[in-house]
């Protein structure tokens, strides 16, 4: 569902397609504001304002113990890719049915991947029961973060669409989802830096289709790494992706597969290496690791890390080698 400040309206309207009467709230201290303002016409059966990113295994828990204990019979997730990665793991255990309401561009709300983290290991899966049954995109509610998040979160989902041609189930549907959704994305991002109007919607349309390949093709290489530097190391999520991004498309690249040449197209450049660093030239993106919190010292980790949850079909061969110059490159 979307429409410009409809998101009241279209939550309470999924809330009843569902037959739902008391929807555990799951937000954050940052959206609990707008997340009450949505909800004010329903009778809640509970709120959570805590959720983190990365989901740790304890708020998992106390999450469905919250669920339970309060009857609830459906979930409205109102945030970005935490919120509803805490919702979906407890749709995982529940099977309640989640409204999602994103206020970033993540993209986890048009996907069936779940994700905890547990001992520093971000474990990830995908499941049906976590898709939620109705997403309401609101370009209001993305109008008001602050344009350096708005800029790292649509990289993340433009990360999605470099990602999927060479993802494990990559073929030519999710790989047109990929390619269409990184045009709406490089054209958001510009009309974001310059201010214009329409960047936002855009951009949710972008990261829709972003996550809709995503979501098909499955995680190649550069969600492997991202999920390992966020899970272990705790880096922030969108701008690890942003960060990493060009590093694993020029690693790739240099394996001249006809994947990577159409993103080249995307771009209106020879290479798609070239399109990306003068997108990310335009728009101030972030560049370094190290702004993140992460240090040389944790590269060797990282390595051992990455090739043990690496897919085996990677374009380029993947090598403790290249992946601590990738690293070091990013840091």
């Amino acid at each position: 569902m979307f429409g410009a400040g409809q998101a009241r309206a279209h939550t309470t309207a999924a809330l009843a397609d569902l037959s739902a009467r008391c929807p555990l709230l799951i937000t954050t201290q940052r959206g609990l504001a707008a997340a009450r303002t949505i909800t004010q016409d329903l009778a809640l059966a509970a709120l959570i304002d805590d959720a983190v990113m990365h989901v740790p295994r304890d708020h998992a828990d106390k999450a469905r113990s919250l669920a339970a204990e309060s009857n609830a019979d459906s979930i409205i997730s109102v945030g970005g890719g935490s919120t509803v990665g805490l919702a979906k793991t407890v749709a995982l255990t529940t099977g309640l049915p989640i409204v999602a309401v994103p206020t970033t561009y993540a993209g986890s709300e048009a996907t069936a991947v779940w994700g905890i983290t547990d001992k520093r290991t971000k474990n990830t899966g995908t499941d049906l029961r976590v898709l939620p049954k109705a997403v309401v995109y609101d370009p209001e509610l993305v109008a008001t973060l602050p344009r350096e998040l708005a800029t790292a979160s649509a990289l993340n989902a433009l990360a999605h669409c470099i990602d999927s041609p060479w993802a494990p189930r990559a073929d030519p549907i999710n790989r047109a989802h990929a390619l269409e959704g990184a045009r709406l994305l490089r054209d958001g991002l510009d009309l974001l830096h310059d201010n214009e109007t329409h960047a936002e919607e855009q951009l949710l349309a972008g990261c829709y289709l972003a996550a809709l390949s995503f979501s098909s093709a499955g995680s190649g290489i550069h969600h492997k790494i991202c999920h390992v530097l966020g899970g272990t190391f705790s880096l922030p999520h969108a701008q690890t992706h942003a960060v990493v991004l060009p590093h694993v498309l020029a690693l790739n690249e240099s394996a001249g597969a006809p994947a990577v040449a159409r993103l080249a197209e995307v771009f209106q450049t020879d290479t798609a290496s070239a399109g990306l660093a003068d997108l990310y030239s335009r728009i101030e993106a972030p560049r370094h690791l190290s702004d993140l919190g992460f240090s040389h010292n944790d590269i060797p980790e990282a390595c051992q890390r990455i090739l043990s949850a690496a897919p085996p079909n990677n374009l380029a061969e993947l090598t403790e080698d290249n992946l601590a110059e990738l690293l070091h490159n990013a840091l």
